[in-house]
């Protein structure tokens, strides 16, 4: 089973289908602004410029599911990580990854990378999903993975 089905908004309005994505090594990521992982921004950023053009995509999606750590609007959440952090990486309308309301996405991701113990819920914020090039889901990593300790794992891919 692949994500490529899955259709995402961005924080812009605009849709795109993830089979966009075809043939690139993902990380996605559940992000929020006033989180003590926000700084986490930079090492995506980082990653990011490092490895987009051999075919790495980072996509955050914005969650307030959290302790409300993501207050602001999609247009704030936008001009927070630009100017902060300099972020080039997509990022979709804020989104939830648990409950009811779940985005089908993270919902995908959860089944397909189960937390410790089996556990399909997200724990906090800036829980990451390492996607390979068919649109497997290859590994879930805690909040407190920094992005540099991925970059073996996306290295390995390309």
């Amino acid at each position: 089973m692949d994500i490529y089905q899955h259709t995402i908004t961005l924080n812009n309005g605009e849709q795109v289908k993830l089979d966009k994505y075809k043939g690139k090594v993902l990380l996605i990521v559940n992000t929020a602004s006033k989180c003590g992982f926000t700084p986490q921004y930079d090492g995506l950023e980082s990653l990011y410029k490092k490895y987009k053009d051999q075919g790495v995509e980072i996509l955050g999606f914005p969650c307030d599911q959290f302790g409300h750590q993501e207050p602001g609007s999609n247009d704030d959440i936008a001009q927070f990580c630009s100017l902060n952090f300099g972020v080039t990486f997509p990022l979709s309308e804020k989104t939830e990854v648990n409950g009811p309301n779940t985005n089908p996405l993270f919902a995908d991701l959860k089944t397909q990378a189960p937390g410790i113990l089996g556990t399909k819920r997200i724990k906090w914020n800036f829980t990451k999903f390492l996607i390979n090039q068919e649109g497997r889901v290859l590994k879930r990593y805690a909040p407190t993975v920094k992005p540099a300790e991925i970059e073996k794992d996306i290295a390995a891919l390309l």
